[in-house]
């Protein structure tokens, strides 16, 4: 008998049927992955699960060990041995690590917060996960990264029998990775059951016991992994085939667009020292530059200080389209021909309540108004256009942007900066969250920018994605330039030698 059994679950939101009837079941100490596009099910399968969406909002029937499960909330499924890591974080940024894991659990002594005894758990935790953390940090001073590890912690410190994880790899850097492997595999060795959700299929192969593929909300298949191929998966999650994954073509480089000479950024709260760090390279029209390195190597920073946002002082000699140029602001950088797609596209690259195309217009607006009004008739050409070329899913561009799938969010956001009209295009992990097919085409809309001459710098933690993607490698290590690579001779591991400080 498996340990978990999810027998004809069906779920329905106003005009969306999200599941119909799927089935779904996991062996204790088993990692079952759950693939699909966005939009496929697989969160609302999860969610339904976890408890966010209690009994009996749903069709169907749980079981746990034989037993029947009818959560009216997520404190039952906890209760229950089911604990979800969602793909959001969900931190409370003044408290400390130790308080975030133990959120509403506190340890008490005397009737008040044991202190000590919180901080001692937190810290025996985190070492089980072989993060080093200071319990007592402060989460609004971690990473994203390292918000994603207090998360996985908080997730085990209520000894779960079954831990979903819903792209716990989404922001973390490959070292970070590896050690989310090591846990995993220890876990499932103890008897948890691990419920993984990535669109990583790498991250499949590696990890997976089976893989269960939704589309459209229906159960398409179950497949062993030491059986399935990466071929299989794909047709079975978009119902076609991709034909190649990475659409690129032999770039013809022109003329050096970006020249950065010494460039350092200095951190706002640590004066003398730096995020930056005397960083120098070029970058030429039609070519994809890929930005290599570990989490806090400096790659965000650089991009940051290129488009005049970083907040910090600033020094050393930017060249664009041959004009001096250091921007002091993202007005300056945009005006000077940069873009910059951010890495989060919810926090820095949408305002998720506003429509489609006023998103997409939202960086032209300078140019849409030479008389201080927004010329409306101009606003829509442009936007349609856009929309059109990128291929944008959406009902009318009225729709809030919000409710669109994360490729086609992801896909808003490219055309935002698109309608400016870039010389340089700078992409901060430009496929993150986003599903194998949504990667396609934003590989394709990639590979068509280069070949029309736009000079893109594209940040990456995927290194198969760099090394099929990029013309050359800059691998960055401590907020220096470690080497740079041409495409012929880069190799994950010689990425990783230089990313590590080797070499």
């Amino acid at each position: 008998m498996s340990l978990l059994e999810m027998a004809e679950i069906s779920k329905e939101f106003p005009g969306v049927l999200a599941l119909e009837r799927v089935s779904v079941s996991a062996e204790r100490g088993e990692v079952l992955a759950l693939l699909g596009e966005n939009g496929a099910g697989k969160s609302t399968l999860v969610k339904i699960l976890s408890g966010v969406y209690p009994y009996p909002e749903y069709g169907g029937e749980i079981r746990i060990g034989g037993r029947v499960c009818r959560f009216r909330g997520t404190r039952d499924a906890v209760e229950a041995g089911v604990t979800i890591i969602h793909q959001e974080l969900n931190l409370v940024p003044q408290f400390s690590v130790a308080e975030n894991i133990f959120l509403g659990r506190e340890p008490a002594r005397r009737g008040a917060i044991d202190q000590a005894a919180m901080e001692r758990e937190a810290a025996a935790i985190l070492a089980r996960m072989r993060v080093e953390l200071d319990p007592r940090t402060p989460v609004y001073q971690l990473s994203v990264g390292q918000q994603q590890l207090v998360e996985i912690a908080k997730a085990l410190s209520l000894q779960a029998r079954i831990l979903i994880m819903d792209e716990p790899t989404s922001a973390l850097a490959q070292s970070e990775v590896l050690h989310l492997f090591d846990l995993i595999r220890n876990l499932r060795r103890d008897g948890v059951t691990i419920i993984y959700i990535s669109h990583k299929l790498e991250e499949i192969f590696a990890l997976a016991d089976r893989v269960t593929v939704l589309r459209d909300g229906q159960y398409v298949g179950t497949r062993s992994v030491a059986e399935a191929s990466r071929d299989e998966l794909v047709s079975m999650m978009v119902g076609r085939e991709l034909g190649e994954l990475y659409p690129k073509a032999q770039a013809g480089l022109g003329e050096a667009v970006l020249e950065v000479e010494g460039l350092s950024a200095e951190r706002p709260d640590r004066p003398g020292a730096f995020a930056v760090d005397g960083v120098s390279f070029q970058l030429h029209a039609g070519e994809v530059l890929g930005l290599a390195g570990l989490l806090g190597a400096g790659r965000t920073e650089l991009a940051l200080t290129l488009f005049g946002a970083w907040p910090g002082p600033c020094r050393g000699r930017v060249r664009i389209g041959g004009c001096e140029a250091l921007p002091r602001s993202p007005r300056e950088a945009i005006d000077a021909g940069l873009a910059l797609v951010t890495e989060d596209r919810k926090l820095t690259g949408l305002v998720l309540g506003m429509g489609t195309g006023e998103n997409v217009s939202l960086a032209s607006l300078p140019d849409l108004s030479p008389l201080g009004v927004v010329d409306r008739r101009a606003e829509e050409s442009l936007v349609r256009r856009y929309v059109q070329e990128l291929r944008v899913k959406v009902s009318r561009l009225e729709q809030p942007v919000g409710t669109l799938s994360g490729g086609n969010q992801q896909k808003v956001v490219l055309a935002k900066w698109l309608a400016t009209n870039p010389k340089v295009l700078i992409l901060d992990e430009p496929t993150r969250g986003i599903d194998v097919g949504a990667k396609a085409e934003v590989y394709q809309i990639i590979g068509e920018l280069a070949a029309r001459g736009v000079a893109i710098l594209m940040i990456s933690s995927e290194l198969p994605e760099l090394l099929a993607m990029s013309d050359r490698i800059l691998v960055m290590h401590q907020g220096r330039a470690a080497a740079v690579l041409d495409r012929v001779e880069a190799t994950q591991e010689r990425i990783m030698a230089y990313a590590t400080g080797g070499v």
